[in-house]
């Protein structure tokens, strides 16, 4: 399975479980799903976010959310003080209970930090980490992907069997979608791009730009062997470590 650097090994996607899928589409429409794959490239900002809604719906029932009351709760709700909408985008944030070291975003606002990367990371070590995942997002990443996934053969036909526009995906169909567009890894160049973006995103709330170097030299130091997803999806710390310690 293709990985990220930043979102760590893949336990969430051992969560999703394949089932026979629950939404009937348009037979005929199906057959000429061949011919119509431009419509991916057609569906507006409101479809998107409809497969966003219902990809993070999904992840939220099958990972256990911490509650408004517990420990983790309480940390995120004061880290994430003052950023319920960034740069045009309102986020929402909620913390799984797992001791996987990863954060993952979504176009539709969603984040969502692991208590394993809360467990060694500082606040603004979290913060910078939460701006670079908005900073995929910001940059059309996460959007070009899921406009590829869409011309995968079984989320081709999903689209085209509604004309184009969003439908309600099967469990297997959003398994598939959350794999192919937050799972997969990263390019170098999208890398730098959410780093440089990071930078900005703590300078502009006056956080601590030193926490971008040190929460990359953290990941370096665990992937000796910790099992952090993120690095699993994002490349090279070390290297973009120096990148930010330039710019901080």
């Amino acid at each position: 399975m293709k990985r990220r650097d930043f979102l760590l090994l893949s336990t969430l996607a051992s969560g999703i479980s394949a089932v026979s899928p629950a939404w009937a589409f348009n037979i005929g429409k199906m057959l000429d799903a061949g011919k119509d794959l431009a419509q991916s490239e057609n569906l507006s900002d409101a479809d998107l976010k409809s497969y966003f809604d219902q990809m993070s719906a999904q992840m939220d029932a099958q990972n256990q959310v911490a509650g408004p009351a517990t420990a983790y709760g309480k940390r995120l709700v004061k880290l994430t003080q003052g950023l319920n909408k960034y740069d045009g985008l309102n986020l929402n944030f909620k913390v799984y209970q797992t001791k996987e070291i990863n954060a993952f975003a979504m176009a539709n606002g969603t984040i969502r930090v692991y208590s394993g990367l809360m467990d060694e990371f500082s606040d603004d070590e979290i913060r910078y980490v939460i701006g670079h995942e908005i900073g995929h997002v910001q940059a059309g990443h996460t959007k070009a992907r899921i406009q590829t996934a869409m011309r995968t053969s079984a989320l081709k036909n999903a689209v085209s069997a509604t004309g184009g526009k969003a439908a309600a995906l099967a469990e297997s169909e959003l398994g598939a979608l959350f794999e192919q567009v937050i799972l997969a890894q990263h390019s170098q160049g999208n890398e730098r791009e959410a780093d440089d973006y990071a930078m900005k995103f703590m300078k502009a709330k006056k956080y601590s730009p030193q926490a971008c170097v040190t929460a990359l030299e953290k990941l370096d130091a665990l992937s000796g062997g910790s099992g952090a997803s993120w690095l699993s999806t994002h490349p090279s710390p070390k290297e973009r470590a120096e990148r930010m310690r330039a710019q901080a």
